[in-house]
């Protein structure tokens, strides 16, 4: 026992003392802040388009003002979402969360685009390739900067319906012309329906219109109105079977890695003297499981941080929920068993390897495998118990990734213990398989293929 734990302790020390490491670490929280603000800030950063439009005909009179009208209502529901989204979030996340949530989504408010006066240039130009060449001029890097415009669109009425044809300086920039299409759909319904005798007053009543839903359940907290404290458990159910599948990865690969070092520098021959490929291999796997809990503790603590100082509120809710939902326990007994899983199988295969290139061979299939669990994760939040999340979270590979996501379903209990219990007999399973097949690669210097893998598990070296 002695001898594995200083292995283990070597192995951690060997990681948590670089530098690497630490930034490393702390990446993850950052990228991950960095993911959640930065459409908000690239949306925010967004110039708004200059647009000039043009009626071509008496037949296009209105159609200017349609699309003026789309405009104005577009940003009337966007500062309208905004300030719910603002209540909702001071709600749920207190004063300081909600104003902050607040100054995020106003910043969602800006308009796409803004209508300004035509160039007399244009319209002065006659109809035609005429004056086509004077709007490539002014959409073109040659005009000054502030005479430049984004784009000119030219409305008429083709078999009197609305039709536009969208000039853009950017020939990848679609945001004018779904905008265009989006008014003159609306302003054509519009007409449609006056045509029909309807007044216009209600027509525009109509098209204002913004229904208030709520969403209610028997199995919400209060058995009535789904609130934000219903849906949290969800959403750190997915959480949780993300971080799984981020730290179980981590951990494995770096064991890989570890394996492979030593096996390419002779260093695993030494150890190899003084200790049994038994006490390698559990020390190893020990040390890193220290270095992957020294991780989510490190995140953890960052992200407990991060909510008590930002979202106190629902800082207090998260804390409820782990603590009183049996979530805690669960995600330690999925973070064991996929761990022992996935460690000793990446153990196992870097024993064979000297070069990551000798390690794709199976590490390619592997990793395909392991993509799986990312898209179903989502889907098991809103259908748990679709047939295929059930099938999935029964695979014993998957079972701590896509079962953690169910959990806040509340799955039967015979399908939880039954899936812990499969992913515990596979874990020692693999124990075992892994534990011959790393005897017999960390003796033997056979290049890693399918058949060499097998046959060293079925075999242990012999």
């Amino acid at each position: 026992m002695s001898r594995i734990l200083l292995i283990a302790r070597r192995e951690y020390g060997a990681y948590a003392r670089t530098v690497g490491f630490w930034l490393s670490l702390l990446a993850f929280p950052l990228f991950a802040v960095l993911g959640g603000f930065i459409p908000i800030l690239m949306r925010s950063n967004e110039p708004v388009r200059e647009v000039v439009l043009i009626e071509e005909g008496v037949e296009a009179q209105g159609l200017a003002a349609a699309v003026r009208n789309a405009l104005k209502d577009d940003a009337d529901r966007r500062a309208a979402t905004a300030r719910e989204a603002a209540e909702k979030a001071q709600e749920t996340a207190g004063a300081a969360g909600g104003g902050a949530a607040g100054n995020a989504l106003a910043a969602l408010t800006r308009p796409k685009m803004r209508i300004v006066a035509p160039p007399a240039a244009i319209t002065a130009a006659a109809p035609g390739e005429a004056q086509d060449e004077v709007v490539r001029h002014y959409l073109g890097d040659e005009v000054a900067k502030a005479d430049r415009l984004d784009a000119v669109v030219f409305l008429t009425r083709v078999n009197g319906v609305p039709a536009a044809r969208v000039w853009s300086a950017r020939a990848t920039d679609d945001t004018v012309q779904d905008f265009v299409r989006g008014a003159l759909k609306a302003a054509n319904r519009k007409a449609v329906l006056e045509t029909a005798g309807i007044d216009p007053a209600v027509v525009d009543s109509t098209e204002r219109f913004r229904p208030e839903v709520k969403a209610f359940s028997p199995k919400s907290a209060g058995a009535g109105e789904v609130s934000f404290r219903d849906k949290l458990p969800q959403i750190i159910g997915l959480a949780g079977g993300f971080l799984l599948w981020s730290l179980v990865l981590t951990g494995a690969s770096i064991l890989l890695n570890s394996v492979m070092e030593e096996k390419s520098n002779k260093i695993l021959e030494v150890l190899l003297s003084s200790a049994s490929a038994t006490e390698i291999l559990a020390g190893k796997v020990l040390g890193v499981a220290m270095l992957t809990l020294t991780v989510l503790l490190a995140w953890g603590g960052i992200g407990a941080a991060g909510l008590l100082s930002t979202f106190p509120d629902t800082a207090a809710m998260i804390g409820d929920v782990l603590l009183h939902g049996g979530l805690l326990g669960y995600f330690a007994a999925f973070m064991v068993g996929g761990y022992l899983m996935y460690a000793v199988l990446f153990a196992a295969i870097g024993s064979f390897c000297e070069t990551p290139r000798d390690a794709q061979t199976l590490m390619g299939p592997i990793m395909m495998v392991l993509v799986i669990p990312m898209f179903t994760m989502q889907m098991a939040i809103g259908t748990p118990d679709a047939p295929i999340i059930r099938i999935l979270s029964m695979v014993p590979f998957f079972t701590p990734f896509v079962m953690m996501a169910r959990l806040p379903s509340d799955p039967p209990m015979i399908e939880l213990i039954g899936a812990i219990a499969g992913m515990a007999a596979f874990a020692l399973f693999m124990v075992w398989v892994a534990g011959r097949a790393f005897r017999a690669g960390a003796l033997s210097d056979v290049k890693l293929s399918w058949k060499s893998f097998v046959s060293a598990a079925r075999g242990g070296g012999k």
